[in-house]
């Protein structure tokens, strides 16, 4: 168990330090945007490389390596890849209105919750 959790601590530190590189690089070559270009690629790039583990990971038998590559290294390029995969897995299995509502209460209850924590946190600081 210590070695999964370390494993996945790694793999969670090569991916945010990916995700902070490709932000990184995309300001230096584009320069500040009013999109935020950088997350979107992170969380596009982020899914695919998901769905091409998945696969692989089954058909090669690679699936003792899902902590430290999905939950650690693409978990911490982007969650958002973690998303997609719950999402996907869902409609597949024939769960439309699951996955409908997985994605509203998903994306509409985290902005509710950040927008929360901005009062909370200006109400203490004010």
């Amino acid at each position: 168990m210590i070695s999964t959790v370390a494993l996945v601590a790694l793999g969670g530190a090569i991916g945010a330090a990916c995700r902070f590189l490709v932000g990184v690089g995309v300001l230096r070559v584009a320069g500040p945007l009013d999109f935020p270009v950088a997350v979107l690629g992170v969380n596009v790039l982020g899914s695919f490389l998901m769905g091409v583990f998945v696969v692989t990971a089954a058909h090669k038998g690679l699936t003792h390596l899902g902590p430290f590559v999905m939950t650690g290294l693409l978990g911490g390029f982007t969650t958002f890849s973690a998303f997609s995969l719950e999402t996907v897995t869902l409609i597949e299995r024939g769960n439309h209105g699951a996955a409908m509502a997985y994605v509203a209460l998903s994306v509409g209850i985290s902005i509710l919750g950040l927008m929360l924590g901005l009062i909370v946190a200006r109400g203490v600081f004010a």
